[in-house]
């Protein structure tokens, strides 16, 4: 049974299988939506804010994303498995690369 991906920026929503990556899933379908790169986690221009839900990463290059940033919710979406229902922001090559920082309290 897969899982849902909304990505705020444009409304869209795709299922996404089982150890399949975000943007694996989202090129798979034939959707638009994040920027698609080297899909290795090396080039960054795939980088989203995870916003809602759960998932889990493989190895992406620290010159993209900090390990704070990473915490906070910010990643490759080439090196993304989720393992709930997603909903995220994206911050690769379209827009601004900024994490949002840590809320403060």
């Amino acid at each position: 049974m897969g899982v849902s991906v909304h990505i705020e920026d444009t409304g869209e929503r795709y299922d996404c299988v089982p150890g399949e990556s975000l943007l694996k899933a989202m090129l798979r379908l034939g959707r638009r939506g994040i920027p698609s790169g080297c899909h290795g986690g090396g080039c960054g221009v795939c980088k989203v804010e995870i916003t809602r839900g759960a998932v889990t990463t493989g190895v992406m290059s620290r010159a993209h994303v900090s390990a704070d940033e990473e915490a906070r919710g910010c990643l490759l979406a080439c090196k993304a498995y989720p393992l709930s229902d997603v909903s995220l922001r994206v911050l690769g090559r379209m827009h601004k690369n900024v994490c949002r920082p840590a809320a403060k309290g």
